[in-house]
């Protein structure tokens, strides 16, 4: 059995053949990562990967999504295009069989896996969404070409609480022909003296009054889902399709602590990022789901137990605050001689267990409310500041998106907040572009500082909480 590693592209057709001629058996939409470069996927050719084959599973699992759709909708499932709450619409749709949900947001990657040239950009800007916007702009893109996913049967989509960028480019997608059953988010707020509150999935409280006007919102959710299959979703199904969803979670979260604590680091940054995508809706198969899940922690208990890892024992302990808009902005952080130790891709909700002994739409309207995106950048910050601590990490980067109204301030004010909370800890905040190459010389340059200013201070994180 090989040592764990990063290989290239190259390195894992070679591999590949080598595993199947010792026996490897793979799932029916494996195959040759560099068939995807076929499909345009040219960014594959920049990155760097983990060499286990639970990994290889996981990147076909992720670039076959659109197979399975396709797949599902010749089947006679109606595809639902769930967008913006990333995490709760995908649990409820999961209750029905008849039913397969994904998330068109997702193809704000789009552009950086084809390295722009599927176009989705320029389309956008005919259509008057430019480079002001965010990167999901793409997903306009998508909708008028319809080239990487089927056109949903129900498209849904949150508003209120939700970012700026999003909300516009929805309402031009509406305007452009395509229906959307909008759903209210109202903004998480402090409960007020003596009012009714609940504890939320991740620790954050909020006003009775609000769960409530959540739940109504979801009710109509589930109204038009059950108007798509013909029957009614039962309290029954819901249940089953939280606690599913909550053993997603559970997969999840043991990944992100063995991957984020253990040393040397058992698996690698770009496959974290996968895996941390993975409970916002399965990659519409959450039965495949699973068994990638149970593969990938299978390796990494393994590799943990072996005492091995990917990366060097001394690499720096960072945490990353938004996902990056270039994938190979994450291979460079540990080309530089980092790790990452934590992340907040902005959809935390998406893996907090979702309770199981309240009413199903009662759970999932609880869920909503914790999304860190629909509160107080305050409190993100302050659960940014608690995962640092959990899990060692000795610096922090923020990646800000170019064109998102959400990063225009958000990042300065996690900045501060964390600074309040540990003044001693290192920040490095930096834009990524989809398409970052012609900025690699700064970002290097950049996080190698960050990386010898922790080295120099011998560093070890220290809260004033302490």
């Amino acid at each position: 059995m090989k040592s764990p590693a990063k290989i290239s592209l190259d390195a894992w057709e070679a591999r590949r053949l080598a595993l199947l001629n010792a026996g490897l058996e793979e799932p029916w939409y494996g195959g040759p990562l560099g068939r995807h470069l076929e499909e345009g996927d040219l960014r594959l050719q920049s990155l760097e990967f983990d060499n286990s084959t639970a990994s290889l599973r996981l990147w076909n699992f992720l670039l076959s999504e659109e197979d399975r759709l396709q797949a599902a909708r010749r089947q006679g499932k109606k595809i639902v295009g769930a967008m913006k709450d990333l995490g709760t619409v995908s649990v409820l749709a999961s209750a029905a069989p008849e039913l397969v949900s994904f998330y068109p947001d997702g193809a704000w990657w789009t552009p950086c896996l084809m390295e722009c040239s599927d176009g989705l950009f320029a389309v956008a800007d005919a259509l008057g969404i430019d480079d002001r916007f965010c990167p999901v702009r793409a997903m306009i893109g998508a909708f008028e070409t319809q080239r990487h996913f089927p056109i949903p049967d129900l498209l849904t989509c949150s508003a209120g609480a939700t970012c700026d960028d999003f909300s516009a480019i929805a309402q031009r997608l509406e305007h452009l022909g395509h229906p959307i059953l909008w759903w209210e988010v109202p903004y998480r707020r402090v409960p007020e003296h003596g009012e009714e509150a609940v504890e939320l999935p991740g620790g954050w409280r909020a006003p009775v009054s609000q769960v409530q006007c959540v739940a109504q919102e979801l009710e109509q959710v589930r109204h038009a889902l059950e108007v798509l299959v013909d029957h009614a979703i039962t309290e029954e199904e819901l249940r089953n399709a939280i606690r599913d969803a909550n053993e997603v979670r559970r997969l999840v979260n043991e990944l992100r602590t063995l991957a984020y604590t253990s040393a040397p680091c058992p698996l690698p940054a770009l496959e974290m990022l996968i895996i941390e995508v993975l409970p916002v809706h399965f990659c519409s198969d959450r039965e495949e789901c699973l068994a990638v899940l149970e593969e990938l922690l299978k390796e990494v208990r393994r590799r943990v137990g072996n005492g091995t890892g990917v990366l060097p024992q001394e690499a720096v302990r960072i945490y990353w605050v938004n996902p990056p808009a270039d994938l190979r902005v994450l291979n460079l952080l540990e080309e530089c001689g980092g790790r990452i130790c934590g992340a907040d891709y902005m959809f935390g909700h998406a893996r907090a267990p979702i309770p199981e002994d309240i009413r199903p739409m009662e759970a999932l309207a609880r869920l909503v409310l914790s999304d860190p995106m629909v509160g107080p950048a305050a409190d993100r910050a302050a659960a940014i500041c608690c995962e640092i601590s959990q899990f060692g990490a000795e610096a922090l980067v923020i990646s800000r998106i170019p064109g998102a109204s959400h990063c225009a301030t958000e990042g300065e004010i996690i900045r501060h907040a964390v600074g309040q909370i540990l003044p001693h800890l290192p920040v490095l905040e930096i834009e990524v572009p989809p398409i970052a190459d012609a900025l690699f010389p700064a970002l290097r340059t950049r996080l190698q500082a960050l990386v010898e200013t922790v080295r120099s201070r011998g560093f070890q994180p220290r809260s004033r909480r302490q």
